[in-house]
């Protein structure tokens, strides 16, 4: 069985970024493009709609092995066991990921959902709870990936543990060429 190659973390914080960076480093993505690039997301989504399923159908795993496939942390509890999965988690400060959310939603003229201290809260509990999940599952082989880090003077660091993470199979100069400054909107 081939190992299924994971970009995770919460809505905002990335995870679109990095499937790009392994998209530019030749890795084969598993991506439908319904959701087209836009205001939020520039240069595109890189989703496959069936993710949003994994918790009552996870068959469309198969077609995701060899490649990189992007599912949010609030899915990943409904990653079946006895695959090999290697996740790439993305890590972003919460109250950016909040400020960009807020922004999205603003665009899209829908309301937050809550208030800024009850979703930072929410938010911290739901990453302890993950990170529970993540250190029980022997078949998983994480990398914890900092955006705020990738635009920093640290940004080598960074690459350097994921191009080791896959086992020096990934071109850091093209990894490097995807992060653009100009995206990185939602800085606190």
């Amino acid at each position: 069985m081939t190992e299924i190659t994971v970009v995770s973390g919460l809505p905002r914080s990335g995870t679109s970024m990095m499937m790009a960076m392994l998209a530019a480093a030749g890795r084969e993505l598993l991506v439908d493009d319904r959701r087209t690039a836009d205001e939020d997301n520039p240069r595109g989504y890189y989703e496959y709609e069936k993710v949003k399923r994994l918790q009552k159908d996870s068959s469309w795993l198969a077609e995701a092995q060899g490649r990189v496939v992007k599912i949010v942390s609030p899915l990943l509890p409904f990653l079946p066991a006895g695959q090999g999965y290697r996740i790439v988690f993305m890590e972003r400060r919460l109250e950016e990921i909040l400020a960009s959310q807020h922004r999205m939603l603003a665009r899209s003229g829908k309301p937050a959902a809550a208030d800024d201290g009850r979703m930072l809260a929410f938010y911290a509990s739901h990453l302890e709870k993950i990170d529970g999940w993540l250190a029980g599952r022997p078949d998983i082989n994480l990398c914890r990936i900092s955006f705020n880090r990738l635009f920093s003077d640290d940004a080598k660091s960074e690459l350097d543990r994921l191009v080791a993470f896959f086992g020096q199979q990934l071109d850091p100069v093209r990894l490097r060429a995807v992060i653009d400054a100009k995206l990185y909107r939602n800085r606190r």
